[in-house]
């Protein structure tokens, strides 16, 4: 192919706080693989606890795994098992699937036999299939165990990267709880996936939803909650979230605890003291921690607690994700938002793990 992109630029993590640009090759053209042109990429926890260290990571990697893009180039095979063509904004799942091993036939792809955390985008390695498999860099290479998620018409690159955050809101605060009419909701971690949980249960028919979050940085998220279904923002250095919830719902607890908070040692000891009893709590925040202040284990076993573990998302809440998104029925595209080329990631990232004196964006994205 003339003029075909054989070269492209990559943000690339080597060690905690080290980054550093590098040119890696793009593969050959292949029939059932495709390039895509990074357009957005957006942040979460796992970003900046990467860049700092508090997570471990497999480096050198190139980062980003809420990539959005343009299909630039992509063979007959691909195109055809991914309906989509050269042109389309698509969304990328950052886990793959042989689509053939046990847990891919039944919807559990996350744990594929050939894949897993192993090779998932922006969490791998540079050794690990194509160099290029991250969003933090100009071009993305999706092989031929990709998933892409058609962007709607009508919204932009930007925006797009909520399909991330969205989608784990819906698939932790609804799906996995199988939350319903009547149950009463509490969401701990104000972020955007906190904010998305919020807004999936209040969709699935909550009829009381609970948001809390911790000191001054949080204040802004927790003002916010209530444009996203939430009846009551808690701030737990100011007051005890389990009285809270209990005097606002007239002495009930938690039938849905959904823990989104990350670096939270203390939040799984709260999440089992506010829920009421046959209650679900889903873990989908790390602790990196094996600490648990507290935690009283005999809890679950008087409560008949459901502990729900919730790694990643999942392609159909994607689409549920990218579809609500573009009702424009909640603010997700009016919260607080950083946007900053790949050469500023570092202070992002800086300022997403709260060392800045402002509060960190409920929103980041970085840009090639």
């Amino acid at each position: 192919m003339i003029g075909r992109t054989t070269s492209s630029r990559a943000l690339v993590l080597t060690a905690p706080r080290e980054l550093e640009f590098r040119d890696l090759p793009v593969p050959h053209p292949e029939v059932d693989g495709a390039l895509l042109r990074v357009e957005a990429c957006g942040l979460c926890g796992t970003d900046h606890e990467m860049f700092t260290g508090r997570l471990p990571a497999a480096t050198p990697l190139v980062p980003g795994h809420e990539t959005v893009g343009i299909i630039e180039e992509i063979g007959d095979v691909a195109a055809e098992q991914w309906g989509v063509s050269v042109g389309d904004r698509v969304a990328v799942e950052c886990f793959q699937s042989c689509r053939r091993c046990g847990p891919c036939l039944s919807g559990t792809y996350r744990r594929c036999e050939s894949n897993g955390l192993r090779t998932a985008y922006g969490l791998s390695p540079v050794d690990v299939g194509s160099g290029l498999s991250g969003g933090w860099a100009d071009h993305h290479w999706l092989g031929p165990d990709s998933m892409l998620v058609s962007v709607p018409d009508g919204l932009d690159a930007i925006d797009a990267t909520l399909f991330n955050p969205v989608g784990a809101g819906i698939r932790w605060g609804a799906e996995l709880p199988e939350t319903g009419p009547g149950d009463v909701v509490a969401v701990l971690g104000p972020g955007i996936r906190g904010l998305a949980a919020a807004a999936a249960a209040r969709e699935a028919g909550a009829a009381f939803v609970m948001i809390t979050g911790r000191g001054a940085h949080d204040h802004p998220r927790l003002e916010a909650a209530a444009r996203f279904g939430a009846d009551l923002a808690v701030d737990i250095d100011q007051e005890d979230p389990v009285k809270a919830l209990r005097a606002a719902t007239g002495g009930h607890g938690a039938t849905v605890v959904v823990d989104v908070t990350a670096n939270a040692p203390d939040a799984l000891g709260q999440a089992v003291k506010m829920a009421a009893t046959g209650g679900r709590i889903v873990l989908a925040g790390t602790r990196n921690s094996t600490e648990t202040p507290g935690f009283h284990p005999d809890a679950i076993v008087y409560k008949e607690l459901h502990l729900i573990g919730a790694l990643g998302v999942d392609a159909p809440a994607y689409r549920r994700a990218l579809d609500l998104i573009a009702t424009h029925h909640y603010p997700f595209c009016s919260v607080t938002r950083r946007v900053e080329t790949l050469e500023q990631a570092g202070e992002l990232l800086a300022a997403m793990a709260g060392e800045g004196d402002e509060p960190p964006p409920i929103h980041a994205v970085l840009t090639p």
